[in-house]
């Protein structure tokens, strides 16, 4: 199964990189099909997080579950989980794709770190069913953070994990605001690894491995499917405290959604996403949204398509 999910990943990834042209015919193409189906199905208010990955899985969910017939308004940039989380409870969104490692450390603050990621996405589960929501089929893929730094900077400092940082008399990591008070983030190295000496620099409009490029930061908080984590130029420091925890990707959704068969039809369509989207695939797709500057929706339509999803 996994390599047959590959194969497929590939074919999506080769779909992205044919052109922003081809990809607007199709997203064409697939608009009036969804249009005309979209009366008899409940409507999904559809939000998403204010980056990139989450733009494009926004598409990829909404637009799966529009060439069904179901009607989606998509709602909302939130700048952190934790305002998307306060959304889904006052039910403004029934719908956000969020990282399950993120639930339970950050939202739900479970006191010890899951060892797994099915244990993770049980824990998930369970913080949202309190809510009234409830997590679809988590991804193949994991999005986690990353302690990156420029390759010739490790061997400098001699190291190949984040414990090993704590011998450097001081450093300075970068990271989005939210990393300050995540465990999952800033919090983790001080706490967790007693990195005490860390200097915090917060990310704007510049991107982390601009300012390792530039030599303005030491390391930074960098994320597995970016596309530069692919490039022998940067080095992830393995995380052996495991405070990044498992990310895969799941739709937490209302329970009120779920009812009746067209919530069992949303849930089969949006596992269905879920299960395709390994961690090449998603490199792939957002490569095409930071190189070849292919928007979300084109994305998104691109890879449905080649998987017969629209």
């Amino acid at each position: 199964m996994v390599r047959k999910h590959t194969r497929r990943a590939a074919k999506a990834a080769f779909a992205v990189s044919l052109g922003v042209a081809l990809l607007i015919g199709l997203l064409a193409a697939g608009a009036g099909a969804a249009r005309t189906k979209a009366a008899a199905k409940p409507t999904i208010v559809l939000g998403t997080k204010n980056f990139t990955e989450e733009y494009i899985l926004g598409q990829l969910y909404g637009q799966a579950l529009q060439a069904k017939g179901f009607h989606v308004v998509y709602k909302g940039q939130f700048k952190s989980s934790e305002l998307a989380d306060i959304a889904l409870r006052h039910n403004q969104i029934d719908f956000l794709p969020e990282y399950t490692g993120i639930i339970v450390l950050d939202l739900a603050k479970a006191k010890t770190f899951p060892k797994t990621a099915a244990a993770t996405y049980r824990l998930a589960k369970k913080y949202e069913q309190k809510h009234g929501l409830t997590l679809l089929g988590r991804t193949p893929f994991v999005d986690s953070d990353t302690f990156t730094m420029l390759t010739k900077t490790a061997h400098k400092l001699g190291v190949k994990k984040i414990s090993d940082m704590k011998k450097v008399k001081h450093f300075s990591y970068a990271g989005f605001p939210e990393c300050k008070k995540r465990i999952t983030c800033l919090l983790g190295l001080k706490n967790v690894y007693g990195l005490k000496q860390v200097k915090f620099v917060s990310l704007g409009s510049i991107s982390v491995y601009t300012l390792l490029d530039k030599g303005q930061i030491t390391g930074g908080d960098g994320f597995t499917t970016d596309p530069q984590q692919n490039q022998k130029k940067y080095t992830a420091l393995k995380d052996d405290k495991h405070i990044f925890g498992f990310q895969n990707v799941a739709p937490v959704v209302s329970q009120k959604l779920l009812k009746g068969a067209e919530g069992t039809k949303l849930a089969q369509v949006c596992n269905k996403v879920s299960s395709l989207l390994t961690i090449k695939a998603m490199r792939a797709m957002d490569r095409a949204a930071s190189v070849q500057h292919a928007t979300p929706k084109q994305i998104a339509n691109g890879f449905l398509m080649a998987n017969g999803l629209k």
